[in-house]
């Protein structure tokens, strides 16, 4: 149990499966300048959180506590703030990938980082929008410029960044095609996807051409391949970046481009994410909801990369 000055957390010792996971207690942090302290309602998970377990990644060694989505409330603020003050219902992504800490009762972050929660979704709903919506926001939008007409194929339309991919690429007028087993084709048309390829299937090389914006969210041959797709000037964002070269030189001699990106925190962006949420344009799936203590099962089960959306740990 936590006490007035400890709370309860999320942490490992060792990188390894799902089994490394404990509950602990740890000292509530304080907001340093320009910081909130956010008690964490909920939290989503993503599949960073369960590479970061398994093999710290940016991260490095050990001890931390994973998690960088965030819905909560305001519950003191840092010297100079001025956007937020106790008592407001936020949400927002840690700044990636060293900001981590949200799978915890509190946890403290730039203020500039959150956004008001709209009033129309709870904190579970809120908690698994911020890391995948702005990966896809500042792919497709600060990155692609997708604009009405144009012709975009997302990798993995059903997962946590592709369904929301999906809905933001239709709010901007695009023509969506969506890579997902055939399973989820009626899922994915609900959220207005156009053509849907199952991948189990059929090479989606080999059927989709004179695309304007790939968005990758696969990694591997999936880059090489999607290239071919592109028309001519097109451009491919992968958001699983491998700090190597040859997919931009691969892609110049084909005659169109290729980015990797890492998402960032972003106020502006996670503004404009709320509006969509707050007018019903944009909505997460919540796959499954699992108590704070319960994380180990919800990475068990986002290790199977079978979920439709978002798994949330639910805080308070």
């Amino acid at each position: 149990m936590s006490t007035a000055n400890t709370m309860r957390a999320i942490s490992q010792d060792v990188l390894g499966g799902p089994e490394v996971l404990k509950e602990v207690e740890l000292e509530i942090p304080r907001p340093g300048p320009s910081e909130v302290l956010i008690r964490v309602h909920a939290a989503g998970l993503n599949p960073t959180d369960w590479k970061h377990r398994a093999s710290g990644l940016f991260l490095g060694q050990p001890p931390f506590v994973l998690g960088w989505d965030v819905s909560g409330v305001v519950e003191a603020v840092g010297l100079g703030v001025t956007l937020h003050e106790p008592g407001d219902e936020v949400f927002g992504m840690l700044p990636y990938p060293h900001g981590v800490g949200a799978h915890a009762e509190y946890v403290t972050g730039p203020a500039r980082a959150f956004a008001r929660k709209p009033a129309e979704v709870d904190h579970t709903q809120a908690g698994a929008v911020p890391l995948a919506a702005l990966t896809a926001w500042q792919a497709l939008v600060d990155t692609a410029d997708v604009r009405r007409g144009q012709r975009v194929l997302i990798h993995a339309a059903a997962g946590g960044v592709g369904h929301l991919a999906v809905q933001i690429a239709k709010e901007r007028g695009a023509y969506v095609i969506g890579t997902a087993s055939s399973g989820k084709h009626d899922y994915l048309r609900g959220l207005g996807a156009d053509e849907l390829v199952d991948y189990r299937e059929t090479d989606f090389a080999e059927v989709v051409r004179d695309v304007d914006v790939v968005l990758d969210t696969v990694g591997g041959d999936y880059r090489s391949r999607s290239l071919r797709t592109l028309r001519a000037g097109g451009l491919l964002v992968s958001i699983l970046p491998s700090g190597s070269p040859e997919l931009a030189e691969e892609a110049k001699g084909l005659g169109v481009r290729a980015v990797e990106m890492l998402v960032e925190a972003d106020q502006a962006g996670m503004s404009a994410i709320a509006e969509l949420v707050a007018a019903g344009r944009l909505r997460a799936t919540v796959a499954e909801v699992f108590p704070l203590a319960e994380a180990a099962k919800a990475h068990a089960l986002g290790d199977t990369g079978r979920t439709v959306g978002k798994l949330v740990l639910q805080v308070r």
